[in-house]
């Protein structure tokens, strides 16, 4: 028997409505802070992502799904979701008509699967570009709040930090250096490889020896120079004053090389839930001119596994208004008359148009959570009445069978 691929989940039935509910509220947050929804390919060309992410990063060096079409192109599955959305708003020139966007999207990493980890996952994120000031970034961690509050969601720590720009930056990059030096040998081959390409990205390292190394590693925070020490502590004022608790973990860098000045992780179970930062140059190294941006991403597998680990929506399924069962071959079609009428007037109907008994019907009904039911036969027919069954209460009502439309309307 063919199998789904290895790192790959099947979505259907309850989980499927528990993910279009879920969407459904993400897109009614997003609509609230003004942000348009975006919808990339799920291939881009290979060259996006080894510019943005870094073309030493884990991902284009590791993860990502790369292929030769039969044009000679290389082409790659997106693993993440900020790159593609860039890359769109450039070509579309979406900076001042809908600066604001967001997405929810597939993604692809190759990378071994565990709980919350798929080779095909999914990320919903938003970004906003052209305005460079810590009011952007307070609003951006205001709208990942927001999505967590909404979705019941709770435990999830707000840990924020500052890597600096490109004038302070080198110069924490030489002290961390400095302190590496003498032990890295001790450091992971990653790590090692990391050290000249880009020395930050060690903090990023989850190797429990490489982080017990790094504990005593000297501060970034330390080596920021006025502007984005002022900026970040706008940032943490702003923070304070919309009564969004934090905590400052200098060891949070974010694994891509396309990040400046803040950065901050939502951790829900020893996990990032949510992780995102300010971007200041992604967009004039993709090609266009310098435009500041922010941004996050959420991993939704990572936010099912929380909802399911709280008991959040366990009845999120689509329920019937009526099921219409039915006794002989006139009453079929009848019952299939009647729930295309009623599904045009905007219910959920279901009818049975299997040689069933009349106890199996109910059952049926019961199993699709069918709020009436009722059954049709000849005497119905014949009669132009049906009774009409409360699945809950138990309770029958008797109707003209032109009738239900109105019912259903009023119960």
């Amino acid at each position: 028997m063919i199998q789904a691929p290895r790192g790959t989940k099947d979505i259907f039935t309850s989980e499927a409505y528990l993910w279009a509910h879920i969407e459904n509220i993400l897109r009614d947050i997003f609509y609230r802070f003004n942000f348009s929804e975006i919808r990339t390919p799920m291939f881009e060309n290979t060259e996006l992502f080894t510019r943005s992410v870094g073309e030493d990063s884990d991902i284009a060096q590791k993860e990502m799904y790369t292929f030769m079409d039969k044009g000679g192109r290389s082409l790659t599955l997106k693993p993440e979701g900020t790159a593609p959305t860039v890359r769109c708003a450039i070509q579309n020139n979406l900076f001042e008509s809908s600066p604001k966007l967001f997405y929810i999207t597939p993604a692809f990493r190759y990378e071994r699967p565990q709980s919350g980890r798929y080779r095909e996952f999914h990320q919903c994120g938003a970004e906003s570009f052209a305005d460079s000031t810590p009011t952007c970034d307070a609003e951006i961690i205001s709208l990942a709040s927001q999505i967590l509050n909404a979705l019941g969601i709770k435990g999830a720590a707000l840990k924020i930090n500052s890597i600096g720009c490109e004038n302070c930056r080198p110069k924490y990059n030489l002290t961390l250096k400095n302190f590496i030096a003498d032990n890295l040998k001790n450091l992971c081959g990653d790590c090692q490889n990391r050290f000249e390409l880009n020395p930050l990205r060690i903090l990023d390292c989850k190797n429990d020896s490489c982080k017990k190394i790094l504990n005593n590693a000297p501060s970034v925070l330390n080596s920021l120079c006025d502007e984005c020490k002022l900026h970040f502590e706008i940032l943490k004022n702003l923070l304070t004053d919309l009564n969004i608790f934090y905590e400052v973990d200098d060891k949070i860098v974010r694994g891509l090389d396309y990040y400046t000045r803040t950065v901050f992780e939502f951790i829900y179970d020893n996990s990032a839930i949510c992780g995102g930062g300010r971007y200041d140059n992604l967009v004039s190294e993709l090609g266009a001119k310098k435009i500041p941006a922010v941004g996050f991403g959420f991993g939704m597998e990572r936010m099912i596994n929380a909802i399911k680990a709280q008991n959040l929506f366990d009845n999120c399924q689509v329920k019937l208004d009526l099921f219409i069962g039915n006794i002989g071959e006139n009453a079929v079609k009848k019952s299939f008359l009647i729930a295309n009428t009623l599904r045009c007037a905007g219910f959920n109907i279901e009818y049975n148009n299997l040689n069933r008994s009349v106890k199996s019907q109910i059952k049926t009904a019961c199993k699709f959570n069918a709020k009436f039911f009722t059954i049709i036969g000849d005497d119905e027919i014949k009669n132009g009445s049906v009774k009409i069954k409360n699945l809950l209460t138990k309770s029958e009502t008797q109707i003209d069978i032109n009738s239900i439309n109105k019912f259903l309307e009023e119960n």
